[in-house]
């Protein structure tokens, strides 16, 4: 994997789109290289909705992705308790290459949504996306599914990417989970890690187990997944690791869900049923 070669910074404690818009013009010149221009081919826009006990991860998953995914990626943390603005830092940062001087450039923006702004945030995001090229939301924790927040971001994007492992009431949160999907695609990184499991499951067909052990979102959606596909109603027992798998980091898991374009029938199915 490339090593994080350079960053260049812009920040501002009141910042307007216009100005985070010409932060990102100023920091490639910057950094340009007019014998070695650098790449900067972006592939997407990447959303992410990060509540403040998820920030942390967040920008640690997004590190850990290096130069996989060439983006833009804009990075909302809701602040609503704090006074009316908009805080903004943009970020330059550039990969090595291997066997080049060259440099793979993705652009990342963090943006503190103050009081009123957390209220908007697609009047905010719309803007910054990069025309004519997919937009994955990811949403950290559980979203409120009924919430103006929620149906502003959703209604502007491709793709929405969440890990139900985050939420407190699976199984039954599925049933709301399941009302989205004729509105937007959706990916859920909790029905990827389960992914070594369920080939081994396939692998003892017709021997199926009659009791799945592991974490409870992951094993609901594979119990969801033996009733809609084999018709079998397992048992489920709660522990704190996956029997198989398990050990993938989280930004090689999200890397995985920003390569899929298309909505995937047999997960949408497995969590219908797992919600029943």
């Amino acid at each position: 994997m490339a090593s994080v070669a350079h960053i260049e910074e812009w920040t501002d404690e009141c910042a307007s789109i216009a100005e985070i818009e010409n932060a990102f013009v100023d920091l490639r010149y910057r950094h340009a290289d007019d014998d070695e221009p650098d790449l900067r081919t972006s592939v997407l826009t990447h959303l992410a909705w990060v509540p403040g006990e998820w920030q942390q991860a967040a920008t640690e998953t997004l590190a850990g992705m290096g130069e996989r995914h060439p983006s833009r990626t804009l990075l909302l943390f809701p602040q609503p308790d704090e006074g009316d603005g908009l805080a903004a830092r943009v970020l330059l940062e550039c990969h090595e290459l291997a066997g080049l001087e060259r440099h793979l450039c993705s652009e990342v923006v963090e943006l503190r949504l103050r009081g009123a702004r957390a209220d908007a945030p697609a009047s905010i995001a719309a803007p910054l996306l990069l025309p004519d090229l997919p937009v994955f939301l990811r949403w950290r924790g559980r979203p409120d599914f009924g919430s103006p927040v929620f149906g502003q971001l959703v209604d502007m994007v491709d793709r929405l990417v969440v890990d139900s492992a985050e939420w407190p009431d699976v199984p039954s949160a599925y049933a709301e989970l399941a009302e989205q999907f004729d509105r937007v695609a959706v990916s859920d990184i909790a029905w990827r890690r389960t992914l070594p499991w369920r080939r081994v499951l396939a692998g003892a067909w017709p021997e199926l187990p009659d009791r799945l052990t592991g974490p409870p979102a992951e094993t609901a959606l594979v119990a969801g997944w033996l009733e809609d596909r084999a018709g079998l109603h397992v048992e489920l027992e709660r522990a704190d690791t996956l029997p198989v798998g398990g050990d993938r980091k989280p930004s090689d898991l999200l890397s995985d869900e920003l390569d899929a374009f298309v909505r995937d029938p047999v997960y949408e199915a497995a969590t219908a049923a797992a919600s029943r």
